[in-house]
């Protein structure tokens, strides 16, 4: 008789907010990521990118947690990824966490702000507070603000502007603090 107990299984967590599509796996004993430009074709890359990221670790296509970047982003970008999470979440029994997508703006440790372009010299934006590559507190929540309103409210912290979102960063937040009666955002 087998009496072993199984596997822990993998986090997946996934962001198609911004022109990336952005996904992390960490499993016990090791982890991937990938961030790949897409445009607006994450609907088309987003199931072939998250099968592939299995197989390269060697594990079956199944998660025991799923972590979803909430945007801000375009409204289609994040509903693409909100409706793959919650379809994939339905099949394998899993819960879906959100966190904001600017959280996987953050890099290192510190107060800091991060940003994403809302056009028409806006940007939406938040001030957090980071240990260990993950937010601990927020400073100012993510709202869309002009950028000048957004420097004066962040003050003399560094700045992340844009850029490519940490799939491994949102994960750990989605660990670390992810709802379940998460929201979109929208830019």
């Amino acid at each position: 008789m087998n009496t072993a107990s199984p596997a822990p299984m993998p986090t997946l967590a996934l962001d198609t907010a911004t022109p990336f599509l952005t996904l992390a796996l960490v499993w016990p004993g090791g982890h991937r990521q990938l961030s790949k430009e897409v445009g607006r074709a994450h609907a088309e890359q987003l199931p072939g990118m998250a099968r592939g990221l299995f197989a390269e670790a060697g594990l079956p296509f199944r998660a025991q947690t799923i972590v979803i970047g909430t945007g801000p982003g375009s409204y289609t970008g994040v509903r693409v990824g909100a409706s793959y999470a919650l379809g994939l979440a339905r099949v394998w029994e899993s819960p879906v966490k959100g966190v904001p997508t600017l959280e996987g703006l953050v890099q290192g440790d510190g107060r800091q702000a991060v940003s994403l372009d809302a056009r028409k010299g806006h940007v939406y934006g938040a001030v957090y507070d980071v240990s260990g590559g993950v937010v601990t507190s927020v400073i100012h929540p993510p709202q869309k603000l002009s950028a000048g309103d957004f420097e004066a409210l962040a003050g003399p912290v560094p700045h992340h502007q844009g850029g490519v979102p940490d799939g491994l960063a949102l994960l750990h937040a989605g660990l670390a603090h992810g709802q379940t009666d998460w929201s979109l955002a929208y830019l």
